[in-house]
């Protein structure tokens, strides 16, 4: 299942590249496997996968063990700070930076590995109110906020778009993201890079690739429906 899935999305992704003239190396498939077996997540690696984002802390430290140990873990969801700790280590990417305190937290905690740790300031695109993530107008004062401590480099953005049955929907949501990259890309704040650009799920991460992201994180695609039980 996981096999003829992952050939799809592939397949998806990549005639979402030929449509928006973008090359597929562009855009990073992140494999979501959150409340899915180890035994799926297993499967997906041994189709070449490596990139696997989890929404909670304690997700990523119950399989990091046990799955091989180049796997890439992404910290996708919302992150408290008292679980910074646990993480710092172990993600490869925060995606979901949307606070001063968080920002802090996770500088402090890297320090004392003497690591640099990469992050994406989360963005509400929508405005929605069941939604993290810091309002659009909000963000570029918000990265200048945090750009300045020590041990993370703020590597680009990240936003979830509103669920809906109709990715065109979104569409506006992902350009405003990319022209909100862009914009803050060009104000050359130092330890600001922007080169990352985080959206797009099985439901509409084709619209979010014909928009510009470099990162697609897609669970029910790959893996089918969740088990929340």
């Amino acid at each position: 299942m996981v096999s003829e899935n992952l050939k799809s999305v592939e397949a998806r992704i990549q005639a979402a590249c030929d449509r928006a003239g973008r090359k597929r190396s562009d855009v990073l498939l992140v494999c979501v496997t959150k409340t899915h077996p180890v035994e799926l997540c297993q499967e997906a690696y041994d189709c070449g996968e490596r990139n696997f984002g989890e929404n909670k802390v304690q997700e990523i430290e119950k399989k990091k063990p046990l799955l091989p140990e180049d796997v890439r873990w992404h910290m996708i969801g919302h992150l408290q700070t008292n679980k910074v700790k646990q993480v710092i280590d172990k993600a490869v990417l925060i995606h979901s930076v949307d606070s001063e305190h968080l920002a802090k937290e996770i500088s402090k905690q890297a320090g004392k590995l003497g690591i640099t740790v990469p992050i994406l300031v989360e963005v509400n695109a929508a405005k929605e109110e069941s939604k993290w993530g810091v309002y659009p107008e909000d963000a570029e004062e918000f990265v200048r906020t945090i750009a300045p401590l020590p041990n993370i480099q703020v590597r680009g953005l990240m936003t979830s778009a509103p669920y809906t049955e109709n990715p065109e929907s979104n569409r506006q949501y992902f350009r405003l993201m990319r022209e909100l990259c862009i914009d803050i890309r060009n104000k050359n704040i130092d330890n600001v890079a922007m080169c990352e650009l985080s959206m797009g799920m099985t439901g509409d991460f084709e619209v979010a690739v014909e928009e510009g992201a470099t990162i697609v994180r897609i669970g029910t695609a790959i893996f089918g429906a969740r088990d929340y039980t």
